[in-house]
């Protein structure tokens, strides 16, 4: 496996703001290259990576800036690739928003970084709470006792330094999953998705082990289980935190791993299944007679259980541009009208499961219509919400075990909570 040979951060004419040589095996003037092939091509012709001469090229762009990273020998896209995203990452906490400024006013700490992050060409240590341990931001400067890198560097859990203590051992899970869903006016559904995630706060002391078990179809099916049907899901593109020890998820699908201590994301994943929509919102549009006036007659309906509740329920529903004189009549919540975006917004902090609303809206149209006034219904109502205690999938925590070599019992937070995605029905 080869690195990179250099890695470049630059503004969007292509001016080298920062850039380290890691291998010397490519000329500094590479980056009118990537101007040619990136900056002044068309859109169609660019590709995240191309070669050149024999020298590879991959790039991501993050605001105002591109990091580029090349190569001269064979190397994996893939890897040079998601370095340049950690990398982002990376300063983006450090300086709370990475754009061109950030870099300029910090490039001593910049440099410190692509040091430590890779040693020639190579991937390092990219975890931030390690960083953090010897390269501080207040500061610019490294005391001596700074200068000896922390355990975890040289240790084969580089994101978990040793003597972590806390007074309370405790450990949270919410397990989150938003729900992408478009709907035709006739209530079916087009594409619906479950994008999920496991996010974790730790606040463990020494170097705990933690096993952690899911209703997976694919576990019950490797142990031989008996599963009673709906009681299982079954995943596709998991993603896990680089602590998971990949091997034994693949042999017996058990998630065992030591954690980070604070925040992070253990895992992610995606389902590809049919779910109706949590809340379906039916709109019944009268232009009227004389056209100088405009009806809306909006139902609102939620379609889960009647002891969940849906919390910060807003469904945005759009209007001609040209509409005035807004009135609003509904049993529940709030609606105003946002004439920038073209639509008004139904309000309802709390609505629980099984019911159904109506709101009705009155505008004024001028006597002289806009040309596109039509233009609205094509535009789909869309929905944000937050269910607590409910996932859509019925993915379900089975078990969560801490093991820690000095015996403390320590104390397992589950919660779950299904949010929209990008949440859309169409008008007609």
């Amino acid at each position: 496996m080869a690195g990179a040979s250099a890695v470049f951060i630059m503004d969007m004419k292509g001016k080298v703001i920062i850039s380290r040589n890691y291998r010397g095996e490519v000329p500094m003037n590479i980056t009118e290259r990537f101007q040619q092939h990136v900056i002044d091509a068309e859109d169609a012709a660019i590709k995240p990576v191309f070669c050149e001469d024999g020298i590879s090229f991959a790039w991501i762009q993050y605001n105002n800036l591109y990091l580029l990273a090349v190569t001269q020998r064979n190397s994996n896209a893939t890897l040079i690739v998601a370095f340049l995203y950690r990398l982002a990452e990376v300063l983006r906490d450090y300086f709370n928003e990475l754009e061109e400024e950030s870099i300029k006013d910090n490039f001593v700490i910049t440099y410190e970084l692509l040091d430590e992050m890779m040693d020639n060409g190579y991937p390092q240590t990219t975890e931030v709470k390690i960083l953090r341990e010897y390269i501080k931001t207040q500061s610019h400067q490294l005391s001596v006792e700074q200068m000896r890198p922390p355990t975890a560097v040289t240790n084969a859990v580089s994101w978990r330094s040793d003597g972590i203590k806390h007074k309370k051992n405790e450990i949270f899970l919410d397990v989150v999953e938003r729900l992408n869903l478009l709907v035709s006016a006739n209530g079916s559904v087009l594409r619906s998705e479950i994008l999920g995630a496991l996010k974790m706060k730790s606040y463990l002391s020494g170097m705990p082990e933690l096993k952690l078990g899911l209703n997976d179809k694919l576990l019950f099916e490797a142990t031989g289980r008996p599963v009673a049907k709906g009681k299982s899901v079954e995943m596709e593109d998991i993603k896990f935190h680089q602590c998971v020890q990949l091997a034994r998820f693949e042999n017996d699908r058990t998630i065992s791993f030591i954690p980070p201590d604070g925040e992070f994301e253990l895992m992610s994943y995606r389902l590809n299944t049919h779910v109706k929509p949590l809340i379906w919102v039916e709109a019944v549009v009268d232009p009227g007679h004389s056209r100088s006036r405009i009806e809306y007659m909006i139902k609102a309906k939620s379609q889960f259980k009647s002891r969940s509740v849906a919390n910060n329920v807003e469904i945005h529903i759009p209007v001609p541009s040209d509409v005035d004189s807004p009135s609003f009549k509904t049993s529940i919540g709030t609606v105003r009208y946002i004439p920038d975006q073209d639509c008004i917004v139904w309000s309802i902090k709390q609505f629980q499961g099984q019911k159904d609303f109506i709101m009705t809206a009155n505008f004024g149209l001028p006597s002289v219509g806009a040309d596109n006034r039509d233009a609205y219904m094509k535009a789909p109502m869309s929905v944000k919400f937050e269910i607590p205690y409910f996932t859509v999938s019925g993915v379900t925590v089975r078990y969560l075990k801490i093991v820690e070599k000095s015996g403390y019992q320590a104390l397992p937070w589950v919660r779950y909570i299904t949010q929209n995605g990008d949440y859309q029905l169409r008008m007609v």
